[in-house]
């Protein structure tokens, strides 16, 4: 499983809306970028009371990522 799949799976359990929501990954030189973006009305479950869930969050993709090999993962939760 990569790590676009890996925070598929984590976010849809979280939202109602699972079917908009969308996972993006970007390569740059220096590090690599996931872009997770979920609807408006499901923004709130996904970031939390005072953004625990969302640090959470970043924080499973990230040591999925160490253990994948990968060292720099910055995680971009957004909404449409």
């Amino acid at each position: 499983m990569n790590l676009v799949e890996f925070s598929e799976l984590i976010v849809k359990k979280l939202v109602k809306d699972s079917d908009l929501v969308k996972v993006q990954e970007f390569n740059t030189d220096d590090e690599d970028v996931i872009e997770i973006i979920v609807s408006e009305s499901d923004m709130g479950r996904v970031i939390g009371k005072k953004g625990k869930i969302a640090n959470s969050i970043k924080t499973l993709i990230q040591a999925k990522a160490y253990n994948d090999g990968k060292n720099k993962v910055k995680v971009n939760i957004d909404s449409f």
